[in-house]
């Protein structure tokens, strides 16, 4: 049975279901490779908070996505639509990113604090 994330806003509605990303092979190699975004996005858990380590490449990533960091305490502190062949560096310490379709940015403001919990699922991951 694979786990998901469901990431809510901070009024309580569900934003979206997500695959955890907490392996190194994952976070390494994220959507390179892909032609386009499956229906899931991708909900990364790094080691530690920081900048450097939570800084993404989208060489090989062939459609632009929303790139969402967090920090520790579920606070956005950078949100960007990430486009094909550059890196991207959060300005402060972020402990975990979300990788999405671009719409997801219109429900991201810097400072708010999203929630989210893991649970078991069968399949159906997706955006709402």
């Amino acid at each position: 049975m694979a786990m998901r994330i469901l990431l809510y806003d901070p009024d309580g509605r569900l934003l979206a279901r997500l695959r955890p990303c907490r392996s190194w092979w994952c976070r390494g190699r994220g959507w390179m490779f892909r032609l386009r975004m499956e229906e899931e996005g991708l909900f990364f858990v790094f080691p530690r908070a920081g900048r450097w380590e939570t800084a993404i490449h989208m060489f090989f990533v062939f459609f632009p996505i929303a790139a969402i960091w967090l920090d520790e305490a579920g606070r956005i502190v950078h949100a960007v639509e990430a486009r094909p062949f550059r890196v991207y560096i959060p300005p402060r310490p972020a402990r975990y990113l979300i990788e999405g379709p671009v719409g997801l940015l219109t429900h991201a403001r810097i400072g708010e604090v999203w929630t989210w919990r893991e649970e078991a699922g069968e399949s159906g991951w997706g955006w709402l």
